[in-house]
């Protein structure tokens, strides 16, 4: 099997579990407080990465420290939407919504790194705006909380992806993304004690979903992703990330029978073709077919 092909598959299997994490996220929260769960995904992915990667935790240095703290920040703000917004959104709706991190990068690019978005990014913005009309608006032509928070969570994932990308490449990437999950846990804790009243999963549902969250969809997703990404091409992965709408839509029916209206299921359809716009490079595809069908 070729390396790019297993990386892409690597992907694969973390999109199918990012997938998966909004349901868990779901079931958690019908026994924990937000802050709660998020400490508790938080600092056990944090303890699963630090063993998988302490020896680039002992050479970690004050710069890489910093990074780490001013992308946690922001990762913690990420989660926060995420999961108040989960709480009060379909599962279906918050998956498609999440993935409007792809439209979002180019738009803030364009808006703070002063990059002119190409032609097909435009409509692909365009073409999501009508999306998430179709997929969010009620009769009253309201968007109901749930949602504007997956619509957040989406923006300043961007804008931690963006920052992520400035940062990475001036120290140790592994030791970075695990510092930031051990922040995270930090800030959530701080949060939860003095909003809530912290306790630990008292039932299996609770702990599985947990448990899930914590290995599989941040802990594991965190360490395949970096080795993934090293063996295939960005625009591999952000083809492939585009399926985690998909997933928490499929694990949604499976498993709570959730299905969306008909304007909904265009509305989603819309929000993934302008995804694919925004992601696939048609001219080199069109030059790269050519060339072939000539040979």
């Amino acid at each position: 099997m070729k390396i790019q092909l297993r990386a892409d598959l690597m992907l694969l299997m973390i999109t199918f579990f990012w997938g998966g994490s909004i349901l868990l996220t779901k079931i958690g929260l019908d026994y924990l407080q937000e802050y709660n769960l998020i400490t508790l995904r938080f600092t056990l992915a944090f303890l699963l990465s630090g063993i998988v990667f302490y020896k680039h935790l002992i050479k970690t240095d004050f710069k890489t420290v910093k990074y780490a703290f001013i992308l946690s920040f922001i990762l913690f703000i990420v989660y926060v939407f995420a999961t108040f917004g989960t709480k009060y959104t379909s599962v279906s709706n918050a998956g498609f919504l999440f993935s409007l991190t792809v439209i979002f990068i180019p738009l803030l690019s364009s808006v703070f790194l002063k990059q002119t978005p190409e032609k097909k990014v435009v409509f692909g913005i365009v073409l999501s705006i009508v999306g998430v009309g179709l997929l969010t608006l009620h009769d009253q032509f309201k968007i109901g909380f749930g949602d504007l928070f997956c619509i957040l969570c989406a923006l300043f994932y961007a804008v931690h992806i963006m920052i992520t990308g400035a940062v990475a490449k001036q120290v140790n990437a592994i030791s970075l993304g695990v510092l930031q999950l051990g922040f995270v846990g930090l800030f959530s804790i701080i949060f939860s004690i003095f909003m809530e009243k912290p306790k630990l999963p008292d039932n299996y549902e609770s702990w599985f979903a947990i448990l899930a969250l914590s290995i599989f969809c941040t802990g594991i997703a965190f360490i395949v992703q970096i080795i993934a990404q090293q063996h295939t091409s960005p625009t591999h992965a952000g083809l492939i990330f585009t399926l985690e709408p998909v997933f928490s839509s499929m694990f949604a029916f499976i498993f709570t029978g959730e299905t969306l209206t008909s304007r909904g299921y265009l509305g989603a359809i819309l929000l993934l073709i302008s995804v694919l716009i925004a992601e696939l490079d048609f001219k080199s595809l069109l030059k790269r077919n050519y060339k072939k069908y000539m040979e």
